[in-house]
C-alpha cells in the first residue's frame, strides 16, 4: 500500500512504575531497527521518554505542550534522535501545566489527534505515544489519537486491580471520543520466573484477557534499568542483554499481530546495529 497511514500506538497504564516509559522507548527503537520509520511522542510531563533518548530538556525547543496548546505545525516539533529511523517529539517543562489549561480549551480531548493529522504522508510507519501515569486530559488526548493501546502490566500484587480502571477508561474513550480505538494487548513486565507471585499474576492475566496478553514477557534486567541514565534504549546500550532480546521479541510479536511490514533479520542482535 503506497503511503499507508501510520499505526498510532498509545502505551498507557495509570499506575506508575510498571515499565511504561521503558516499553515506549524500546518498542519505538525496535520498530525503527526493523526499518519502520517511527515517531515517539512524549506526552508525560516527567519527560522520561525524552531524557531516556538523550534529549536535553533544558534547551529551547517546541515540544508536546506547544503541540497541544499552541498553533505550531507538528513538523516543527519533530526532533531527530541518535537512533536511525526514530524521531521524537519531546516533553517540554511547561507540559506539567497542560492539564489545567486544557480544561478551558476548545476540543480539549482531540488536540493531539488534530496535530497528528498534519504529519506528512508516508513519513512514519508507526507513532508511539508515551502516555502519563494518570487518567487525565493528557492521557485522554493520547487515547483519542491512537488506533490501539498497549498496556504494560507489572507482575506484582494489585496490578490487575489497577488495570481494570484503565479498561473502563478505554471503553469510555471508544464510546465517546475514538470509535476505532482497540486494545492491542497487555505486556507482562518485570517478569521473574523465580517468583511465585509473577506466575500467579501472569496466570490471572491470561485467564482474564486471553490472547490479548502477549506471549513475550519483559524480564527484570539490570541493563534495562541502567540504559536511561546513558540516554540510550537498552537495544543500543546492550543489544545482547536479556532485556534487549525480550524487547526485540516484543517488537516482532507486535509486527505480526498488527500486520506491519518490515525487513526480516533472523538474528535480533545484529539488527541492533540499526540503532547505533
Amino acid at each position: 500500500m503506497p503511503n499507508p497511514q501510520p499505526l498510532v500506538l498509545a502505551i498507557a497504564n495509570q499506575k506508575g512504575g510498571v515499565g511504561k516509559t521503558t516499553t515506549a522507548i524500546n518498542l519505538a527503537a525496535g520498530l525503527a531497527a526493523r526499518d519502520l520509520p517511527t515517531l515517539l511522542i512524549d506526552l508525560d510531563p516527567q519527560g522520561n521518554a525524552s531524557t531516556g533518548l538523550g534529549f536535553d530538556r533544558a534547551g529551547s525547543f517546541i515540544g508536546t505542550y506547544e503541540l497541544l496548546l499552541g498553533d505550531r505545525p507538528i513538523t516543527d516539533a519533530i526532533s531527530a534522535t541518535s537512533v536511525r529511523n526514530l524521531s521524537l517529539i519531546a516533553a517540554d517543562t511547561d507540559l506539567v501545566g497542560a492539564e489545567i489549561e486544557l480544561v478551558e480549551a476548545e476540543d480539549r480531548s482531540h488536540r493531539l489527534a488534530k496535530a497528528l493529522s498534519g504529519l506528512p504522508k508516508g513519513r512514519f510507519r508507526t507513532v508511539v505515544i508515551d502516555c502519563p501515569p494518570s487518567l487525565g486530559l493528557l492521557n485522554l488526548n493520547g487515547l483519542a489519537a491512537a488506533d490501539a493501546v498497549l498496556v504494560p502490566l507489572q507482575c506484582e500484587f494489585f496490578a490487575l486491580e489497577g488495570i481494570s480502571q484503565l479498561m473502563r477508561t478505554i471503553d469510555r474513550v471508544k464510546g465517546g471520543l475514538n470509535a476505532r480505538l482497540k486494545l492491542a494487548g497487555i505486556v507482562l513486565t518485570m517478569y521473574d520466573r523465580r517468583n511465585n507471585l509473577t506466575e500467579l499474576v501472569a496466570d490471572d492475566a491470561r485467564s482474564f484477557f486471553g490472547d490479548k496478553v502477549y506471549e513475550t514477557t519483559i524480564p527484570r534486567n539490570i541493563r534495562i534499568s541502567e540504559s536511561p541514565s546513558h540516554g540510550l534504549p537498552v537495544l543500543t546500550y546492550d543489544p545482547r542483554s536479556s532485556g534487549a532480546i525480550a524487547y526485540m521479541q516484543l517488537v516482532d510479536e507486535l509486527i505480526r499481530r498488527e500486520n506491519l511490514a518490515y525487513v526480516h533479520r533472523p538474528d535480533p542482535s545484529p539488527s541492533m546495529e540499526a540503532c547505533r
